[in-house]
Protein backbone atom coordinates (compact mmCIF):
# COMPACT_ATOMS: atom_id res chain seq x y z
CA UNK A 1 0.00 0.00 0.00
CA UNK A 2 1.50 3.33 -1.03
CA UNK A 3 1.65 6.26 1.35
CA UNK A 4 -0.73 8.17 -0.93
CA UNK A 5 -3.38 5.46 -0.83
CA UNK A 6 -2.96 5.13 2.96
CA UNK A 7 -3.57 8.89 3.38
CA UNK A 8 -6.62 8.66 1.12
CA UNK A 9 -8.06 5.78 3.15
CA UNK A 10 -7.42 7.59 6.43
CA UNK A 11 -9.09 10.73 5.10
CA UNK A 12 -12.19 8.75 4.10
CA UNK A 13 -12.34 7.17 7.55
CA UNK A 14 -12.02 10.53 9.32
CA UNK A 15 -14.68 12.10 7.10
CA UNK A 16 -17.16 9.38 8.07
CA UNK A 17 -16.49 9.65 11.82
CA UNK A 18 -19.02 11.72 13.74
CA UNK A 19 -17.47 14.93 15.09
CA UNK A 20 -18.87 13.99 18.51
CA UNK A 21 -16.64 10.94 18.45
CA UNK A 22 -13.77 12.64 16.64
CA UNK A 23 -13.32 15.27 19.36
CA UNK A 24 -14.30 13.04 22.31
CA UNK A 25 -10.70 12.83 23.63
CA UNK A 26 -10.89 16.55 24.36
CA UNK A 27 -14.01 16.09 26.49
CA UNK A 28 -12.10 13.51 28.51
CA UNK A 29 -9.14 15.90 28.79
CA UNK A 30 -11.33 18.80 29.93
CA UNK A 31 -13.14 16.63 32.49
CA UNK A 32 -9.84 15.48 33.99
CA UNK A 33 -8.62 19.10 34.01
CA UNK A 34 -11.70 20.17 35.99
CA UNK A 35 -11.37 17.33 38.47
CA UNK A 36 -7.70 17.98 39.24
CA UNK A 37 -8.12 21.77 39.38
CA UNK A 38 -10.86 22.03 42.00
CA UNK A 39 -10.55 24.92 44.42
CA UNK A 40 -11.92 25.14 47.93
CA UNK A 41 -14.64 27.76 48.20
CA UNK A 42 -14.82 30.39 45.47
CA UNK A 43 -12.09 31.99 43.40
CA UNK A 44 -11.92 35.38 41.63
CA UNK A 45 -15.26 36.44 40.20
CA UNK A 46 -17.01 33.16 41.11
CA UNK A 47 -18.59 34.63 44.24
CA UNK A 48 -20.15 37.49 42.29
CA UNK A 49 -21.80 35.22 39.71
CA UNK A 50 -23.14 32.94 42.44
CA UNK A 51 -24.44 35.97 44.36
CA UNK A 52 -26.33 37.21 41.31
CA UNK A 53 -27.83 33.75 40.82
CA UNK A 54 -29.01 33.75 44.46
CA UNK A 55 -30.49 37.23 43.90
CA UNK A 56 -32.46 35.94 40.89
CA UNK A 57 -33.85 33.11 42.98
CA UNK A 58 -35.09 35.70 45.47
CA UNK A 59 -36.79 37.80 42.80
CA UNK A 60 -34.28 40.58 42.11
CA UNK A 61 -30.91 41.04 40.42
CA UNK A 62 -29.18 44.15 41.74
CA UNK A 63 -29.52 45.61 45.23
CA UNK A 64 -31.88 48.62 45.25
CA UNK A 65 -30.90 52.29 45.17
CA UNK A 66 -28.42 53.55 46.31
CA UNK A 67 -26.40 50.30 46.34
CA UNK A 68 -26.99 49.41 42.69
CA UNK A 69 -24.50 46.83 41.44
CA UNK A 70 -24.62 45.73 37.79
CA UNK A 71 -21.06 44.46 37.35
CA UNK A 72 -22.22 41.95 34.75
CA UNK A 73 -25.37 40.96 32.92
CA UNK A 74 -27.73 38.14 33.95
CA UNK A 75 -26.88 35.74 31.11
CA UNK A 76 -24.51 33.54 33.11
CA UNK A 77 -26.23 33.81 36.53
CA UNK A 78 -29.45 32.61 34.85
CA UNK A 79 -27.58 29.47 33.82
CA UNK A 80 -26.46 28.92 37.42
CA UNK A 81 -29.94 29.22 38.95
CA UNK A 82 -31.04 25.56 38.43
CA UNK A 83 -27.81 24.26 39.99
CA UNK A 84 -28.32 26.41 43.08
CA UNK A 85 -32.04 25.67 43.39
CA UNK A 86 -31.36 21.93 43.19
CA UNK A 87 -28.35 22.33 45.55
CA UNK A 88 -25.91 20.64 43.20
CA UNK A 89 -22.24 20.83 44.24
CA UNK A 90 -20.18 23.56 42.58
CA UNK A 91 -18.09 20.95 40.77
CA UNK A 92 -21.16 20.13 38.66
CA UNK A 93 -21.05 23.65 37.17
CA UNK A 94 -17.38 23.42 36.24
CA UNK A 95 -17.91 19.94 34.80
CA UNK A 96 -20.53 21.60 32.62
CA UNK A 97 -17.72 23.86 31.36
CA UNK A 98 -15.99 20.76 29.99
CA UNK A 99 -19.11 20.10 27.92
CA UNK A 100 -19.32 23.73 26.82
CA UNK A 101 -15.78 23.72 25.44
CA UNK A 102 -16.26 20.29 23.84
CA UNK A 103 -19.44 21.40 22.07
CA UNK A 104 -17.79 24.67 21.00
CA UNK A 105 -15.18 22.59 19.13
CA UNK A 106 -17.88 20.60 17.35
CA UNK A 107 -19.90 23.68 16.45
CA UNK A 108 -16.90 25.63 15.13
CA UNK A 109 -15.93 22.54 13.11
CA UNK A 110 -19.39 22.54 11.52
CA UNK A 111 -19.13 26.29 10.94
CA UNK A 112 -15.75 25.92 9.25
CA UNK A 113 -17.10 23.22 6.93
CA UNK A 114 -19.56 25.81 5.60
CA UNK A 115 -16.75 27.93 4.10
CA UNK A 116 -13.56 25.85 3.81
CA UNK A 117 -12.50 22.34 2.86
CA UNK A 118 -12.87 19.41 5.25
CA UNK A 119 -9.12 19.27 5.83
CA UNK A 120 -8.90 22.97 6.64
CA UNK A 121 -11.97 22.72 8.89
CA UNK A 122 -10.46 19.81 10.79
CA UNK A 123 -7.08 21.53 11.16
CA UNK A 124 -8.49 24.77 12.55
CA UNK A 125 -10.95 22.94 14.81
CA UNK A 126 -7.99 21.12 16.30
CA UNK A 127 -6.24 24.47 16.74
CA UNK A 128 -9.22 25.70 18.78
CA UNK A 129 -9.45 22.39 20.64
CA UNK A 130 -5.75 22.69 21.55
CA UNK A 131 -5.81 26.42 22.34
CA UNK A 132 -4.58 25.87 25.88
CA UNK A 133 -4.73 29.57 26.83
CA UNK A 134 -8.52 29.19 26.95
CA UNK A 135 -8.25 26.21 29.30
CA UNK A 136 -7.64 28.49 32.30
CA UNK A 137 -11.36 29.28 32.58
CA UNK A 138 -12.64 25.68 32.32
CA UNK A 139 -12.25 24.82 36.05
CA UNK A 140 -13.81 28.13 37.14
CA UNK A 141 -17.37 29.42 37.52
CA UNK A 142 -16.63 32.24 35.09
CA UNK A 143 -18.39 33.40 31.94
CA UNK A 144 -15.59 32.69 29.45
CA UNK A 145 -16.15 28.98 28.73
CA UNK A 146 -19.89 29.49 28.33
CA UNK A 147 -19.14 32.40 25.99
CA UNK A 148 -16.88 30.16 23.85
CA UNK A 149 -19.92 28.02 23.08
CA UNK A 150 -22.19 31.03 22.45
CA UNK A 151 -19.65 32.61 20.08
CA UNK A 152 -19.24 29.32 18.19
CA UNK A 153 -23.01 28.89 17.84
CA UNK A 154 -23.28 32.49 16.63
CA UNK A 155 -20.61 31.89 13.97
CA UNK A 156 -22.37 28.74 12.72
CA UNK A 157 -25.86 30.24 12.71
CA UNK A 158 -24.73 33.46 10.95
CA UNK A 159 -23.01 31.43 8.22
CA UNK A 160 -26.21 29.41 7.74
CA UNK A 161 -28.43 32.51 7.89
CA UNK A 162 -26.71 34.18 4.94
CA UNK A 163 -26.65 31.08 2.74
CA UNK A 164 -29.10 31.12 -0.21
CA UNK A 165 -31.10 28.13 1.03
CA UNK A 166 -34.85 27.59 1.33
CA UNK A 167 -36.62 30.47 3.07
CA UNK A 168 -37.86 28.56 6.14
CA UNK A 169 -34.34 27.33 6.93
CA UNK A 170 -32.91 30.84 6.56
CA UNK A 171 -35.57 32.30 8.87
CA UNK A 172 -34.69 29.76 11.54
CA UNK A 173 -31.02 30.66 11.49
CA UNK A 174 -31.67 34.41 11.30
CA UNK A 175 -33.77 34.19 14.47
CA UNK A 176 -31.26 31.90 16.16
CA UNK A 177 -28.40 34.27 15.31
CA UNK A 178 -30.29 37.20 16.79
CA UNK A 179 -31.19 35.36 19.99
CA UNK A 180 -27.64 34.04 20.52
CA UNK A 181 -26.13 37.48 19.89
CA UNK A 182 -28.59 38.95 22.38
CA UNK A 183 -27.68 36.34 24.96
CA UNK A 184 -23.98 37.07 24.41
CA UNK A 185 -24.78 40.71 25.24
CA UNK A 186 -26.48 39.58 28.46
CA UNK A 187 -23.38 37.53 29.30
CA UNK A 188 -20.63 39.98 28.26
CA UNK A 189 -21.96 43.53 28.48
CA UNK A 190 -19.31 45.05 26.18
CA UNK A 191 -21.12 43.33 23.31
CA UNK A 192 -24.09 45.57 24.08
CA UNK A 193 -22.19 48.58 22.74
CA UNK A 194 -21.02 46.50 19.77
CA UNK A 195 -24.66 45.63 19.09
CA UNK A 196 -25.76 49.28 19.19
CA UNK A 197 -23.04 50.39 16.76
CA UNK A 198 -23.73 47.50 14.37
CA UNK A 199 -27.48 48.14 14.48
CA UNK A 200 -27.03 51.83 13.66
CA UNK A 201 -24.55 51.07 10.86
CA UNK A 202 -26.60 48.23 9.38
CA UNK A 203 -29.72 50.38 9.51
CA UNK A 204 -28.02 53.05 7.39
CA UNK A 205 -26.71 50.47 4.93
CA UNK A 206 -30.15 48.89 4.64
CA UNK A 207 -31.76 52.26 3.92
CA UNK A 208 -29.49 52.67 0.88
CA UNK A 209 -29.72 48.98 -0.12
CA UNK A 210 -33.35 48.07 0.55
CA UNK A 211 -33.41 45.53 -2.25
CA UNK A 212 -30.49 43.60 -0.76
CA UNK A 213 -31.63 40.43 1.01
CA UNK A 214 -28.32 40.21 2.89
CA UNK A 215 -28.65 43.67 4.42
CA UNK A 216 -32.20 42.81 5.41
CA UNK A 217 -31.03 39.63 7.12
CA UNK A 218 -28.32 41.54 8.94
CA UNK A 219 -30.65 44.18 10.34
CA UNK A 220 -33.19 41.53 11.40
CA UNK A 221 -30.48 39.58 13.26
CA UNK A 222 -29.44 42.73 15.11
CA UNK A 223 -33.01 43.78 15.92
CA UNK A 224 -33.80 40.31 17.28
CA UNK A 225 -30.66 40.59 19.42
CA UNK A 226 -31.86 43.94 20.76
CA UNK A 227 -35.31 42.51 21.49
CA UNK A 228 -33.68 39.67 23.43
CA UNK A 229 -32.08 42.23 25.74
CA UNK A 230 -35.18 44.43 26.17
CA UNK A 231 -36.42 42.85 29.45
CA UNK A 232 -33.02 43.45 31.04
CA UNK A 233 -32.77 46.98 29.61
CA UNK A 234 -36.22 47.81 31.01
CA UNK A 235 -35.06 46.54 34.39
CA UNK A 236 -31.84 48.61 34.34
CA UNK A 237 -33.78 51.68 33.16
CA UNK A 238 -36.22 51.27 36.05
CA UNK A 239 -33.27 50.91 38.42
CA UNK A 240 -30.98 53.65 37.09
CA UNK A 241 -33.09 55.92 34.88
CA UNK A 242 -30.52 55.41 32.10
CA UNK A 243 -31.33 54.12 28.59
CA UNK A 244 -29.21 51.24 27.27
CA UNK A 245 -27.57 50.70 30.64
CA UNK A 246 -25.84 47.34 30.12
CA UNK A 247 -24.02 47.45 33.44
CA UNK A 248 -21.56 49.25 35.68
CA UNK A 249 -17.85 49.21 34.97
CA UNK A 250 -16.46 52.74 34.85
CA UNK A 251 -13.76 51.86 37.39
CA UNK A 252 -12.09 50.03 34.51
CA UNK A 253 -12.14 53.22 32.44
CA UNK A 254 -10.75 55.17 35.41
CA UNK A 255 -7.74 52.89 35.84
CA UNK A 256 -7.22 52.82 32.10
CA UNK A 257 -6.95 56.61 32.11
CA UNK A 258 -4.26 56.76 34.81
CA UNK A 259 -1.66 59.41 33.85
CA UNK A 260 1.11 58.37 36.24
CA UNK A 261 4.47 56.94 35.22
CA UNK A 262 4.87 53.26 36.02
CA UNK A 263 1.12 52.62 35.66
CA UNK A 264 0.00 50.97 32.43
CA UNK A 265 -3.79 51.16 32.59
CA UNK A 266 -4.52 47.75 34.15
CA UNK A 267 -7.43 47.52 36.56
CA UNK A 268 -6.45 47.79 40.22
CA UNK A 269 -9.75 47.49 42.06
CA UNK A 270 -10.79 49.76 44.90
CA UNK A 271 -8.19 51.73 46.86
CA UNK A 272 -8.13 51.19 50.62
CA UNK A 273 -7.77 54.72 51.96
CA UNK A 274 -6.63 53.76 55.45
CA UNK A 275 -4.27 50.76 55.33
CA UNK A 276 -4.41 50.32 59.12
CA UNK A 277 -8.10 49.46 58.98
CA UNK A 278 -9.24 46.13 57.57
CA UNK A 279 -12.00 46.82 55.08
CA UNK A 280 -13.62 45.45 51.98
CA UNK A 281 -11.43 47.46 49.65
CA UNK A 282 -8.51 45.63 48.19
CA UNK A 283 -5.93 46.94 45.76
CA UNK A 284 -3.93 44.78 43.37
CA UNK A 285 -0.41 46.14 43.20
CA UNK A 286 1.92 48.31 45.29
CA UNK A 287 -0.60 49.81 47.68
CA UNK A 288 1.55 52.69 48.95
CA UNK A 289 2.45 54.00 45.48
CA UNK A 290 -1.10 53.72 44.17
CA UNK A 291 -2.45 55.39 47.30
CA UNK A 292 -0.12 58.33 46.80
CA UNK A 293 -1.31 58.70 43.20
CA UNK A 294 -5.03 58.08 43.60
CA UNK A 295 -6.02 58.81 47.21
CA UNK A 296 -7.56 62.20 46.43
CA UNK A 297 -9.69 60.71 43.64
CA UNK A 298 -10.93 57.84 45.80
CA UNK A 299 -11.79 60.16 48.65
CA UNK A 300 -14.23 61.76 46.23
CA UNK A 301 -15.36 58.44 44.72
CA UNK A 302 -16.25 56.98 48.15
CA UNK A 303 -18.61 59.84 48.89
CA UNK A 304 -21.07 58.17 46.50
CA UNK A 305 -22.62 54.77 45.87
CA UNK A 306 -24.09 52.86 42.95
CA UNK A 307 -24.78 54.82 39.77
CA UNK A 308 -23.58 58.11 41.27
CA UNK A 309 -20.21 56.50 41.99
CA UNK A 310 -20.12 55.27 38.38
CA UNK A 311 -20.66 58.83 37.19
CA UNK A 312 -17.72 60.04 39.31
CA UNK A 313 -15.47 57.28 37.93
CA UNK A 314 -16.40 58.35 34.40
CA UNK A 315 -15.95 62.07 35.09
CA UNK A 316 -12.49 61.53 36.58
CA UNK A 317 -11.51 59.23 33.72
CA UNK A 318 -12.57 61.79 31.11
CA UNK A 319 -10.62 64.44 33.02
CA UNK A 320 -7.48 62.28 32.88
CA UNK A 321 -7.90 61.48 29.18
CA UNK A 322 -8.42 65.14 28.21
CA UNK A 323 -5.51 66.29 30.39
CA UNK A 324 -3.12 63.51 29.35
CA UNK A 325 -4.16 62.19 25.90
CA UNK A 326 -0.67 60.87 25.05
CA UNK A 327 -0.50 58.86 28.29
CA UNK A 328 -3.92 57.41 27.54
CA UNK A 329 -2.76 56.48 24.02
CA UNK A 330 0.27 54.75 25.58
CA UNK A 331 -2.04 52.86 27.94
CA UNK A 332 -4.09 51.72 24.95
CA UNK A 333 -0.92 50.27 23.41
CA UNK A 334 -0.07 48.56 26.70
CA UNK A 335 -3.65 47.29 26.78
CA UNK A 336 -3.20 45.58 23.41
CA UNK A 337 -0.21 43.80 24.94
CA UNK A 338 -2.29 42.66 27.92
CA UNK A 339 -5.16 41.61 25.67
CA UNK A 340 -3.01 39.37 23.49
CA UNK A 341 0.08 38.55 25.58
CA UNK A 342 -1.00 39.15 29.22
CA UNK A 343 1.69 41.82 29.59
CA UNK A 344 2.51 44.44 30.96
CA UNK A 345 1.03 44.94 34.43
CA UNK A 346 1.98 47.92 36.58
CA UNK A 347 3.55 47.29 39.99
CA UNK A 348 2.95 43.56 39.77
CA UNK A 349 5.07 40.43 40.00
CA UNK A 350 5.73 38.99 36.54
CA UNK A 351 4.26 35.55 35.98
CA UNK A 352 5.95 32.69 34.09
CA UNK A 353 2.61 31.92 32.40
CA UNK A 354 3.52 34.64 29.89
CA UNK A 355 6.05 32.20 28.42
CA UNK A 356 3.14 29.91 27.49
CA UNK A 357 0.99 32.70 26.07
CA UNK A 358 3.65 34.41 23.93
CA UNK A 359 4.33 31.65 21.34
CA UNK A 360 0.72 30.58 20.80
CA UNK A 361 -0.80 34.05 20.55
CA UNK A 362 2.31 35.23 18.68
CA UNK A 363 1.55 32.73 15.91
CA UNK A 364 -2.12 33.70 15.98
CA UNK A 365 -1.28 37.42 15.79
CA UNK A 366 1.02 36.75 12.81
CA UNK A 367 -1.82 34.96 11.00
CA UNK A 368 -4.18 37.83 11.84
CA UNK A 369 -1.78 40.40 10.38
CA UNK A 370 -1.32 38.27 7.26
CA UNK A 371 -5.08 37.86 6.82
CA UNK A 372 -5.74 41.61 7.04
CA UNK A 373 -4.25 42.43 3.63
CA UNK A 374 -6.24 39.89 1.55
CA UNK A 375 -9.34 40.86 3.52
CA UNK A 376 -8.97 44.57 2.74
CA UNK A 377 -8.12 43.93 -0.92
CA UNK A 378 -11.00 41.48 -1.45
CA UNK A 379 -13.57 42.97 0.94
CA UNK A 380 -16.46 42.99 -1.55
CA UNK A 381 -15.78 39.38 -2.58
CA UNK A 382 -15.89 38.09 0.99
CA UNK A 383 -19.24 36.47 1.89
CA UNK A 384 -21.60 38.72 3.82
CA UNK A 385 -21.67 36.26 6.73
CA UNK A 386 -17.89 36.43 7.20
CA UNK A 387 -17.95 40.23 6.95
CA UNK A 388 -20.73 40.40 9.56
CA UNK A 389 -18.71 38.29 12.00
CA UNK A 390 -15.50 40.17 11.25
CA UNK A 391 -17.10 43.56 11.94
CA UNK A 392 -18.40 42.16 15.24
CA UNK A 393 -14.84 41.11 16.15
CA UNK A 394 -13.29 44.45 15.12
CA UNK A 395 -15.77 46.44 17.20
CA UNK A 396 -15.37 44.12 20.17
CA UNK A 397 -11.58 44.26 20.14
CA UNK A 398 -11.63 48.02 19.45
CA UNK A 399 -13.85 48.59 22.47
CA UNK A 400 -11.84 46.21 24.64
CA UNK A 401 -8.56 48.09 24.21
CA UNK A 402 -10.18 51.33 25.42
CA UNK A 403 -10.86 49.75 28.83
CA UNK A 404 -8.57 47.66 31.02
CA UNK A 405 -8.29 44.33 29.20
CA UNK A 406 -6.92 40.87 29.87
CA UNK A 407 -6.03 37.89 27.72
CA UNK A 408 -9.25 36.08 28.73
CA UNK A 409 -11.15 38.82 26.89
CA UNK A 410 -9.22 37.94 23.75
CA UNK A 411 -9.81 34.20 24.04
CA UNK A 412 -13.61 34.51 23.80
CA UNK A 413 -13.36 35.82 20.24
CA UNK A 414 -10.70 33.36 19.03
CA UNK A 415 -13.21 30.92 17.43
CA UNK A 416 -14.35 33.62 14.98
CA UNK A 417 -10.76 34.74 14.35
CA UNK A 418 -9.81 31.15 13.47
CA UNK A 419 -12.79 30.88 11.13
CA UNK A 420 -11.77 34.08 9.34
CA UNK A 421 -8.10 33.08 9.10
CA UNK A 422 -9.05 29.65 7.72
CA UNK A 423 -11.23 31.31 5.07
CA UNK A 424 -8.41 33.66 4.02
CA UNK A 425 -5.80 30.89 3.90
CA UNK A 426 -8.15 28.66 1.93
CA UNK A 427 -8.46 31.34 -0.74
CA UNK A 428 -4.92 32.73 -0.80
CA UNK A 429 -2.40 29.99 -0.03
CA UNK A 430 -1.46 26.93 -2.03
CA UNK A 431 0.49 24.46 0.10
CA UNK A 432 2.16 21.52 -1.64
CA UNK A 433 3.67 18.80 0.50
CA UNK A 434 4.94 16.76 -2.44
CA UNK A 435 7.65 17.95 -4.85
CA UNK A 436 6.70 18.20 -8.53
CA UNK A 437 10.05 16.66 -9.35
CA UNK A 438 12.99 15.27 -7.45
CA UNK A 439 14.94 18.17 -5.87
CA UNK A 440 18.49 18.64 -6.93
CA UNK A 441 21.46 20.38 -5.34
CA UNK A 442 22.87 21.22 -8.73
CA UNK A 443 22.93 25.00 -9.49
Amino acid sequence: MTSMSFCTIMKKIIVKISPYLLFLPYLILFTIWVLISQTKGTFGDEGRYLLYAHNLIHGFYSPPVPDINLSNGPGYPLLLVPFIVLKFPLISITLLNALFYYFSIIVIFKALKEIVSFGMALAFSLVWASYYIAYQSIPLIHTETFTYLLISILAFSVLKAFKPENLSNVKKYVLLSGFILGYIVLTKMIFGYVLLIMTAGSGLLWIFNRNSLNYRKGIIILLVALLTTVPYLLYTYHLTGKIFCWGTGNSSLYWMSTPFEGEYGDWKGNLKLNPSINGNYNIQGSDSILRAHHKADFEEIYKYKGIEREDVYKRLAIRNIISHPIRYAENVIYNIGRLVFHFPFSQAIQRPIILLILPLNGILLTLILYSLIPTIVNWREIPMSVRFLLILVILYLGGSVLLSAYVRMFTVIVPILLLWIAFVLQNTLLIKLKYDKKPSLEP
